[in-house]
Parts: C-alpha cells; sequence; structure tokens
C-alpha cells in the first residue's frame, strides 16, 4: 500500500512542503549535475520528483523531463512547473523511448522508497537507460547506512482556509536490515476549523555506502561518492554519481 501522503493526503502536499525549503539543496544538486559528465548538461530527468519542487529551481539550468509514481503529486508539479514535461511511472521500471537521450539523470529523496537491495538496483538500472553515453547520474539520500539517525522532524504550513501541521519520526525496528521507517502524524485543520488526525508511515531503504557504489558499477556506471554541507543537516550529506561510459 503506498504512503497517504501521496494517495487520499495528496491534496496536503503544498501544506507540508514548498519550494522555499528546496532552493539551498538545489543549487548543490544544479552545480553536480552541471559539472559531473561531459558536456553538454542540458537535459535532466528527474526520477520521483514529487510535487516539482526541486525542478522549480533546476529548470532555469537545464530542461526538466520529470517521472513520479503518485499522480496526485504531478498535479502539484504541473501546477508549479507547467513548462516542465511529466509523465507518471514507477522509477523501478519506467522506460520512455529508445533509452539514453537524457545528458543527465536525478533522484533525490524519493530513492528512499527502494526499500530493499533490489529495488535500489531496478531504479539505478532505469538511470542507465535513459542516461546517454558520457552523460551522469545524481542519487541524493537522505541518509546512508553511516549517517543515520534515529529522531523527529516538524513542519506544516498555513493557507487561506487550510492548515497542517505534523510531526515525522524516523527510527529503525532492525538494524541489522537494509531498511528504517518514518512514522507522520498530521495535524489537518479544514475551513471550518475542524482539525482530524492522521498517521501515515513510510518504509525505506538504508545502504551502506559499499551497496551504493556496487550498484552503480553493476549497472554499468563509473561511480563517485563525495558529501556535502546544508544548512539543515548537523552532519555532511551523501552524494553518489555514476558516468555513463562512452560506448556503453
Amino acid at each position: 500500500m503506498r504512503p497517504k501522503l501521496y494517495e487520499s493526503l495528496a491534496e496536503w502536499w503544498p501544506f507540508m512542503s514548498v519550494p522555499a525549503e528546496y532552493e539551498e539543496a538545489a543549487g548543490i544538486y544544479g552545480g553536480h549535475l552541471a559539472e559531473f559528465g561531459d558536456a553538454p548538461a542540458k537535459t535532466v530527468l528527474e526520477l520521483g520528483s514529487g510535487g516539482g519542487n526541486n525542478a522549480y529551481f533546476l529548470k532555469s539550468r537545464f530542461k526538466m523531463t520529470l517521472v513520479d509514481l503518485s499522480a496526485g503529486m504531478l498535479a502539484h508539479s504541473r501546477m508549479l512547473n507547467p513548462d516542465c514535461e511529466h509523465h507518471e511511472g514507477d522509477m523501478r521500471t519506467f522506460r520512455l523511448g529508445a533509452g539514453g537521450q537524457f545528458d543527465r539523470v536525478f533522484i533525490q529523496d524519493a530513492i528512499f522508497y527502494m526499500a530493499n537491495l533490489q529495488e535500489l538496483g531496478q531504479a539505478i538500472e532505469t538511470a542507465f537507460f535513459h542516461c546517454r553515453p558520457g552523460g551522469a547520474l545524481l542519487i541524493a539520500p537522505d541518509y546512508v547506512a553511516e549517517t543515520f539517525r534515529p529522531g523527529t522532524e516538524e513542519g506544516g504550513q498555513d493557507g487561506a482556509d487550510r492548515s497542517m501541521r505534523y510531526l515525522a519520526w524516523r527510527w529503525d525496528p532492525n538494524p541489522s536490515d537494509h531498511s528504517y521507517v518514518m512514522d507522520f502524524a498530521f495535524l489537518l485543520r479544514d475551513s471550518s476549523g475542524s482539525v482530524r488526525v492522521e498517521h501515515d508511515r513510510h518504509v525505506g531503504g538504508l545502504f551502506p555506502r559499499v551497496e551504493w557504489l556496487r550498484l552503480f558499477r553493476q549497472a554499468g556506471f563509473v561511480p563517485t561518492n563525495v558529501t556535502y554541507h546544508h544548512s539543515g543537516s548537523e552532519y555532511p550529506l551523501d552524494l553518489f554519481l555514476g558516468v555513463k561510459p562512452i560506448g556503453a
């Protein structure tokens, strides 16, 4: 079952997250997308593009093609990014055309939903299929096994007639496997002032760096792991980049 946030609660997404919260990270991603791989870096396929907040900033530098599994999230993205091409699809299986047509492929936090090594490998294979030779893939996970820490975060936004507040609790029920849990508690207030509470559980993957690099190589990429600093994090965050060799 898909998380409620992308199905029955998808209409509330703009009250959870706004584009401004993505500007700093999108600038970092854009720099790596431009510099890693050969020139030109004009076209980018974003897998798991969600509500389009990254694309809102990246589209000033690249021609963005956006893919997401949630029709509700794509609806938000189309309103935010009407100038971008959108497709509904699963990053594990999505195929567009004959392959190899994008200068870069990008996946941000939606990679979380690849809950095991097989699914992560499938997403990387999808990226390889769509990346042209000499181009590159960039994946920006929230955590790798070496950096994960249990914790909580909170947030939410007010609108003209509705408001949301949420608490997110990340924890690892079984440290010996490759997954962790994000439990969300949503407080949703409508125009009448009534408030309802929703619980939403998200289960995703948590992999050590060595497995990320192995799966990049297995798909055919020449991989690199780098870290970067973000004002919202107390520790360096990981990026995984892979170049598709000429002739591949």
